[in-house]
């Protein structure tokens, strides 16, 4: 195949927008691996790379997608062989590399993972970045002692793609979890995945003082900003925050007191660069006992030609769970 479909997105006229393209297998990434892709998904990032809202793409034009994953064409380092099922996530995948919206991938060795027995490709990518960083924000912070029995953990921002997963598998580990989200219509879909409870954004009150009552033992935060200050206010001594997203902004404004009083832990989680051995550790973790157990309710899947829609409908917050892009 000479010729390969794409999404690929292009600044013209001071404006960034993507398309669905022809374009020459040659001019498709670099690296030791050649993948044909047989799905993709998409990601907050994604929606912000493409649309322009956010400056994400450092050289145009540029196949789009974060994720990808699919089966090894060909090779040029003994580590893979044709046949071969990948995973490949996050590293420069599409922001600074071609990324996995088009029907071949070429991509550095380094930054590929073996698909763990248990799952399927088209699993992979109802996971993707988004599961990889819920089963990440978990396994941090059980280093940091959280446990079931230490309390209730919070879950901000509860209908994004992290949120609904890190949701589901800590229900599946046995944590009480509070689900917190600004969409009224949705509180039933987020106990039928495994929230114990409910909490409308609109009912909590964020309080002024340094410290508010403590009530979470653990709480995952997409949101950012005053979401976030709120949580290092309410969180029990020992607690511990994992932060992996700027919905609500990217400034924090609070005190030491969270931090020197009650011993509170914020733990960022980065799961772009992650060390490969960690990212093997994880993405096995996902294929046994972080599997989310209602991935069918969580994943709804497009085609190349809906992406465009779709990223309008996930900045205008509209979406919840996780899109598939079927690619082959």
């Amino acid at each position: 195949m000479d010729r390969i479909k794409a999404f690929r997105i292009f600044s013209e006229n001071n404006k960034v927008a993507g398309r669905v393209v022809d374009m020459a297998l040659d001019e498709v990434g670099s690296g030791e691996v050649l993948f044909r892709t047989a799905c993709s998904s998409v990601n907050y990032k994604d929606a912000l790379a493409a649309t322009g809202a956010g400056k994400i793409i450092r050289t145009f034009p540029l196949v789009g997608g974060i994720d990808a994953a699919g089966t090894v064409v060909s090779s040029s380092d003994a580590r893979y062989k044709a046949g071969d099922e990948v995973i490949c996530t996050s590293y420069d995948m599409g922001v600074g590399h071609d990324g996995g919206y088009a029907q071949y991938c070429r991509v550095p060795a380094d930054w590929i993972v073996p698909l763990p027995k248990g799952l399927s490709l088209f699993d992979a990518m109802a996971l993707g970045t988004a599961g990889y960083t819920a089963a990440l924000a978990i396994s941090l912070l059980e280093q940091n002692d959280m446990k079931p029995a230490n309390g209730k953990v919070l879950v901000n921002g509860a209908t994004g793609g992290v949120a609904t997963l890190a949701i589901d598998m800590l229900s599946a580990l046995g944590y009480a979890v509070t689900a917190v989200t600004g969409k009224d219509g949705e509180h039933d879909f987020l106990k039928k995945i495994g929230a114990a409870e409910v909490l409308a954004r609109s009912s909590i009150d964020p309080g002024a003082r340094p410290l508010e009552k403590a009530i979470w033992a653990a709480a995952f935060d997409s949101v950012g900003g005053e979401q976030l200050a709120w949580l290092t206010r309410t969180m029990q001594p020992y607690g511990v925050i994992a932060s992996f997203g700027n919905a609500g902004g990217i400034e924090l404004k609070t005190t030491v007191l969270p931090f020197i009083l009650r011993g509170v832990r914020l733990i960022g989680v980065d799961s772009a660069y992650t060390p490969m051995p960690l990212r093997r550790k994880v993405w096995e973790r996902l294929a046994t006992d972080l599997k989310p157990r209602h991935l069918g309710d969580i994943t709804f899947t497009l085609a190349l030609d809906d992406l465009p829609g779709h990223f309008e409908k996930m900045l205008r917050a509209g979406s919840r769970g996780r899109a598939v892009v079927r690619i082959s």
